[in-house]
């Protein structure tokens, strides 16, 4: 989906940067990618290159816990059962959302596997987005994607189903309308 937004964005006419964990996708040509692999990379990239940005939409579904204790060598069998203690990783959007300038727009995707529109309302509060794309988990490594853009008020402004291709030229065409040219 990310690489699907980032074609429509450049086909608008707009610079794209894509902050991307280790995928196997690939970009549309003219966009900068800034690799990273764990979520703390992924919010410092994010940070920095959003200062220089009019907006963010994020499409990525970074890790959600990681382990407390990091071990630098293997762990041996030992026969015993072992137990593994997570920890909450940093929210991307949430960060992002939160130190936004007035002039500045966060759209979000929450892929949730029950009470969609529900749970996408709200993060879309508890994140501090002006928009937010609620879609299921029958979107993950599929062509196709089936979204609900939500409003700050909870309402559907619109529904959207196909290819990811037509999915993010239309999401586009909504931010577009709604954030971009709203705040010319």
């Amino acid at each position: 989906m990310g690489a699907a937004l980032a074609k429509a964005a450049l086909e608008l006419g707009h610079r794209v940067t894509v902050v991307s964990g280790p995928v196997t996708v690939e970009y549309p040509q003219g966009v900068s990618v800034v690799p990273v692999v764990t979520t703390d990379e992924m919010l410092e990239a994010a940070k920095s290159k959003f200062r220089d940005c009019d907006g963010v939409i994020g499409a990525a579904a970074p890790c959600d816990y990681m382990p407390y204790t990091v071990r630098s060598q293997k762990i041996s069998k030992t026969g015993q059962p072992l137990m593994i203690e997570l920890i909450e990783t940093p929210d991307v959007v949430a960060s992002l959302g939160q130190c936004k300038r007035p002039d500045q727009w966060v759209v979000g995707f929450a892929l949730e596997t029950e009470d969609q529109r529900f749970r996408a309302i709200v993060k879309l509060e508890r994140k501090h987005c002006d928009l937010m794309v609620s879609n299921g988990p029958s979107a993950i490594d599929a062509s196709t994607n089936d979204v609900e853009l939500l409003s700050p008020g909870g309402d559907v402004l619109a529904s959207i189903q196909g290819t990811k291709t037509h999915v993010a030229n239309q999401l586009l065409s909504e931010i577009d309308q709604r954030l971009i040219k709203a705040r010319l």
